[in-house]
């Protein structure tokens, strides 16, 4: 099966070069991620999904809720590096799979917030040039250090001790140097002066390459998608992704909250609304006495609904795409559409004395003026003089 770029998104800035990342294998390299790009990301139906890098502070970071969605729907999803380490020890318990030290350190307790891999680095138009040290990398630097027995114990920990004391935007080696060299004998900082001159590796570069790694493994051995645990999310989650998400029409995606804004303002929104409301608060009831529908009412419900469309079958993916759904939206959908139908039909059960079928027909038949056509048209024949007369 021919392997597609976009079968493995990546988000990586500062920690690896795009060029680096596609080296290792065909992806598709994304910016440091924001809040809402994972679930845009989707859209391009990956088989694996990459954090790496990830903002913070000046704008709000991935949600965990966006990877718990790509899980569940199916993606694989590894974290390793920077945001992506923090974000995988928090959910590893979910099947986000962590890679590399950083990670390690993050699920273990020694790392414990996103200050640890926090840098300043270049813009876009410079690949995210990375201008400051993180404090996982002097970290590492100083476990090398006691391995070459360079420094002992208490150097290095006098080391890691004065890289977090600086402000990470002014975080460079030169002024971690000047900060520990207090602490620090002569003939310390002279050992420490000679090893460090012969470089000191970059962590967050290594775990990178190691997340890439494993994730292009995954994606070459073509596991068929698993999907994950299926999720309620709050209210509040599904009203962010409905404005964060993009909708795919053909190669071109539309965001999905400026495709809200156009179907407010048609002249039947709040016909639509209603009647999604309705769906909605039927199933939910429905739910909530425990009434529940089988995988085959579900199946029943999306072929009708298919067959409703005419759709042929070569194009229901663009098709799902363009209406901003994926097959398990679609289920979705389809089984709030069954539980519906199974609460309409035993209306009359599901409260004290409740309503019959015929009831309901009249009372909307009368609002709606179909009773009076209706009477009017038996009137009228009744009227009418016999025939032959």
């Amino acid at each position: 099966m021919k392997r597609r770029s976009d079968d493995l998104v990546v988000f990586l800035g500062p920690s690896l070069p795009q060029a680096e990342a596609r080296r290792i294998a065909p992806c598709t390299v994304l910016p440091p991620a924001r809040q809402g790009d994972v679930w845009r990301a989707l859209s391009l139906k990956p088989r694996a999904l990459v954090l790496v890098d990830g903002v913070f502070e000046a704008q709000p970071s991935v949600w965990h809720h966006e990877l718990l969605a790509a899980m569940e729907a199916g993606v694989a999803v590894f974290g390793g590096g920077s945001m992506g380490a923090l974000r995988a020890a928090e959910l590893s318990g979910h099947g986000m799979v962590g890679v590399g030290r950083i990670f390690g350190w993050y699920r273990d307790g020694v790392a414990v917030d996103d200050s640890e891999v926090a840098l300043l680095h270049a813009d876009a138009e410079h690949d995210w040039r990375p201008l400051t040290v993180p404090l996982v990398n002097v970290r590492h630097a100083a476990e090398q250090a006691r391995k070459a027995r360079v420094l002992g114990r208490s150097g290095a920990q006098a080391l890691v001790d004065a890289a977090a004391a600086v402000f990470y935007q002014e975080r460079t080696w030169t002024r971690i140097r000047e900060a520990v060299e207090p602490a620090w004998t002569r003939p310390v900082r002279a050992a420490w002066d000679a090893w460090f001159a012969g470089g000191v590796e970059d962590l967050k570069r290594l775990d990178a390459i190691e997340c890439v790694r494993t994730a292009a493994e995954f994606v070459s051995r073509a596991v068929p998608p698993q999907p994950g645990v299926r999720r309620n999310p709050s209210s509040l989650v599904r009203r962010r992704r409905l404005m964060e998400d993009v909708t795919r029409v053909g190669s071109s995606a539309v965001d999905s909250g400026q495709v809200m804004e156009l179907l407010r303002g048609a002249p039947d929104a709040a016909a639509w609304a209603e009647a999604g409301l309705r769906r909605a608060l039927l199933a939910g009831w429905a739910r909530s006495l425990g009434l529940t529908v089988t995988e085959e009412e579900i199946a029943a419900e999306e072929s009708a609904w298919w067959e409703e469309r005419k759709v042929r079958a070569s194009r229901r993916e663009a098709f799902l795409a363009a209406n901003g759904l994926d097959g398990l939206e679609l289920r979705r959908l389809c089984e709030a559409r069954a539980l519906e139908r199974l609460a309409l039909m035993h209306a009359s059960r599901l409260l004290p004395d409740g309503p019959s079928w015929d009831e309901a027909l009249a009372s909307e038949a009368r609002l709606g003026g179909q009773w009076e056509q209706a009477a009017r048209a038996l009137a009228e024949a009744d009227d009418a003089p016999p025939e032959g007369e």
